[in-house]
């Protein structure tokens, strides 16, 4: 447990995280470079890597909220020594919820966990490379939970094995000559064909021709149509 937080755990707080994004809850744990919130209203967990914070404080309860506000004691993910890394792990074959970016979440499965990034299996976004630095938060869903009611033979389908590279840049390599989406195709210029990956630079072409470089540092999350 990080020495830092020891007299909050337990205790109800509020967190900002990058992005202009609030919550707050109950902490339950901390480790190295995450804590872990309990939201009451909504009934989760949230895993959240500490590199996002922004800052964070003791809340007070009124009285109704202090009596109904009691976590539940068995988390989604248990671990001895808390990490990110970890979390991400343990996470594998869970129906989550991530959050990077946006005004939305990604709703499916981990299913690779590589150096720099991991593939994640959407029923709507299909396959996913989501890098580890934009993660904002992560929340497991209940035991038996599925995405959007689906049988299991439609997921299973969704999360056939690849070949993957160890780091994410490696793994774009792999997709140079292809159309990709980027951050999920927020405007025009994140979609288009990637022409090459070099010192740590995308070069897109767009659909009208135009040539935009990008770096990868501040990619959020590739796939490919």
């Amino acid at each position: 447990m990080l020495v830092d937080f020891v007299d909050l755990i337990g205790k109800n707080i509020e967190v900002e995280i990058s992005g202009g994004n609030f919550h707050k809850g109950t902490l339950l744990d901390s480790g190295s470079d995450m804590i872990v919130l309990y939201d009451n209203k909504k009934h989760s967990f949230l895993y959240i890597p500490f590199i996002h914070v922004q800052r964070l404080k003791e809340t007070m309860l009124n009285e109704d909220e202090e009596n109904s506000y009691q976590p539940p004691s068995e988390k989604p993910i248990e671990m001895e020594v808390l990490s990110f890394r970890k979390a991400l792990n343990f996470a594998k074959g869970l129906f989550v919820q991530v959050y990077v970016a946006g005004n939305k979440s990604i709703h499916g499965y981990l299913t690779s966990i590589m150096n720099d990034y991991f593939v994640f299996h959407s029923p709507v976004y299909k396959k996913m490379f989501i890098s580890m630095n934009h993660v904002k938060w992560l929340i497991p869903y209940p035991p038996n939970t599925t995405p959007y009611s689906l049988s299991s033979e439609n997921l299973q389908q969704m999360t056939k094995a690849t070949p993957l590279a160890r780091s994410l840049d490696e793994q774009l390599k792999k997709f140079e000559n292809q159309l990709v989406i980027i951050d999920g195709g927020e405007h025009n210029e994140k979609i288009g064909l990637l022409q090459k990956i070099r010192n740590n630079k995308i070069t897109l072409i767009t659909a009208d021709g135009e040539r935009v470089i990008r770096n990868l540092e501040h990619i959020k999350t590739i796939q490919l149509p």
